[in-house]
């Protein structure tokens, strides 16, 4: 694990996520059960603890201001969120959050035949690494229901229980002792 300052992080996210329909959010953990800490960062109630970038599209903006104040993602409970996401590894979790900068379907590029996978890759694993080596994961993934270590790379992008009002969406939630981070990709049309 490498250390992980601002400059690291903001320069892997933007790398990693800028280019491609995704929220990338950080709160701080106040609450024993996790899910509550990570529905505030979907209402945006919390801002990153640390004060690093985040990522969010203005068309969530929007939605927020006209909508609901968690748009894109649907007025959810702590046990929805613990029943519609399951566990992975830390790799899994590298591996999924590599996956979000494809697009949903006939991606040209998908991560596992581009010539910078390594990077793509490296650059998820930093911006994961901000959680620490005890962080636990969870994600959204249907792939994750029987497996704890799903090959999120091979093949297109497999969402689950739909968090949002979009026709797909895919997550990953990151825990630590003092941090959760959400990172969620929507498939909008």
């Amino acid at each position: 694990m490498n250390p992980v300052d601002s400059t690291v992080w903001n320069a892997a996210l933007e790398r990693l996520l800028d280019d491609v329909y995704t929220f990338a959010m950080t709160g701080p953990r106040r609450h024993e059960d996790w899910a509550r800490d990570v529905l505030a960062v979907m209402d945006r109630s919390v801002t990153d603890p640390r004060g690093w970038r985040t990522l969010e599209w203005q068309i969530d903006k929007e939605g927020r201001e006209n909508v609901r104040p968690s748009y894109p993602f649907l007025p959810l409970t702590a046990e929805q969120v613990h029943t519609w996401t399951h566990p992975v590894t830390p790799s899994a979790g590298v591996e999924l959050l590599a996956s979000l900068t494809q697009e949903w379907f006939f991606e040209g590029r998908p991560v596992r035949t581009r010539a910078d996978r390594d990077d793509v890759l490296a650059d998820a694993r930093t911006v994961l690494d901000r959680f620490g080596a005890d962080a636990v994961f969870r994600t959204s993934s249907d792939l994750a229901r029987s497996a704890t270590s799903p090959d999120f790379l091979a093949g297109e992008l497999a969402g689950g229980r739909s968090f949002t009002d979009h026709m797909m969406d895919l997550g990953l939630i990151a825990v630590s002792a003092d941090e959760v981070g959400v990172f969620w990709s929507f498939n909008a049309n």
